[in-house]
């Protein structure tokens, strides 16, 4: 949509008319991967994003050797066009996108509202698991640009960087360590890192999923103190949530200096010795 900085939605019709394309690659990433068992976009791949996405062992990213292999496995090349959706508002769809953007892969959209949205308009669903020949999928270097670490947040304590935490309330005062558990991916202590804003990922989406206008995003993160010119971080419990924000402020509203820390408050919440906020959000 052109009010947005940049080209990165799949409108729901639009898809629709391009299911056969061969040049596109469906992938499906939800927070329940058994739901892409009841039934799918047609043609969508799915992947699960703790057994697929992350070495479940360490926690870990996967390196760009393991990511190629991954996508190249499922049929993804570096010329697809790859759309991304699921569950939960696309939390793990955006974290996917940002995962293919941290690799690389510019040709990618997410689409615009979840599975939830496109099974409520009635649009075409199937069961059936694609079988695509492998290719071969090359992942270029990291690009640590859009990913923070641990030691960059702790670096940004104090000075002009904005972070912003997109949890619930209750997550960012203290009142709960996590409102959505999964084993081992929930930190021993509550709270938040110190001086971040609270900006629930929610309020940049519509009823249905979709994201709300570029002049209600801007206002809304412009009345929160977020843009000014300053870097902003964004982190969550484990960096879903996090990256649908990253892809609103970076993607959407074209800010540039923007950064997912993915280890996020299940990797904060677990460090001896750190900084950590409680009490009531900030005005």
């Amino acid at each position: 949509m052109a009010e947005y900085a940049k080209d990165v939605l799949a409108e729901p019709d639009w898809l629709e008319r391009h299911l056969n394309d061969d040049g596109i690659r469906i992938v499906e990433v939800d927070e329940d991967p058994t739901a892409y068992l009841g039934k799918h976009i047609p043609g969508a791949v799915g992947l699960d994003w703790g057994q697929d996405l992350q070495d479940p062992l360490r926690r870990r990213f996967l390196g760009p050797d393991e990511f190629g292999e991954l996508l190249g496995r499922h049929g993804i090349s570096n010329d697809h066009l790859v759309i991304l959706y699921g569950d939960r508002n696309n939390w793990f769809a955006a974290y996917a996108y940002w995962y293919l953007k941290y690799y690389g892969h510019e040709r990618v959209k997410l689409l615009n509202g979840p599975r939830e949205r496109w099974i409520s308009e009635g649009r075409p669903t199937s069961t059936e698991t694609p079988h695509h020949a492998p290719v071969t999928f090359i992942a270029k270097p990291g690009n640590d640009t859009i990913r923070a670490r641990r030691n960059d947040v702790l670096r940004a304590l104090g000075g002009t960087c904005v972070l912003v935490d997109v949890r619930s309330t209750p997550e960012y005062t203290g009142r709960l360590v996590t409102t959505v558990s999964h084993e081992g991916q929930q930190a021993q202590r509550a709270g938040r890192i110190p001086g971040a804003k609270s900006i629930p990922w929610a309020r940049a989406v519509n009823e249905d999923g979709s994201f709300k206008s570029a002049e209600e995003l801007r206002q809304l993160y412009l009345r929160s103190g977020v843009l000014g010119g300053s870097p902003i971080i964004s982190y969550c419990r484990i960096g879903e949530r996090a990256a649908l924000t990253w892809f609103v402020l970076h993607e959407l509203l074209g800010e540039e200096n923007v950064r997912n820390y993915d280890g996020s408050w299940t990797e904060w919440g677990s460090l001896v010795d750190v900084p950590i906020e409680r009490g009531e959000p900030q005005v």
